[in-house]
């Protein structure tokens, strides 16, 4: 016979890991080629110069540089301008 009583199973308890996104490298900072900079969901940050995109929309650098944060406006689809943030490699 059993020592214990069966315990009751749960539905809770499940947890995703999490995805560590956001800004690796800094404005000022200097980053090697192939360095990533910005891990994202969607195109929040876009590339600029010396960086580009990747398929999980992740920007990296493709030269040896400082990162540098800057905003431009950017003609959106329905012909409105919108404020974006670029990110390059100087």
């Amino acid at each position: 016979m059993a020592h214990k009583k069966a315990a009751g199973s749960t539905r809770l308890g499940r947890d995703s890991n999490a995805q560590r996104l956001g800004i690796k490298i800094y404005g000022g900072q200097t980053a090697v080629p192939g360095a990533i900079i910005v891990r994202q969901r969607g195109t929040r940050y876009r590339p600029g110069k010396n960086t580009k995109k990747g398929n999980d929309d992740t920007i990296f650098s493709t030269t040896a540089g400082t990162v540098k944060f800057t905003k431009k406006k950017i003609k959106k689809y329905d012909g409105r301008l919108q404020y974006s943030q670029l990110v390059s490699v100087e």
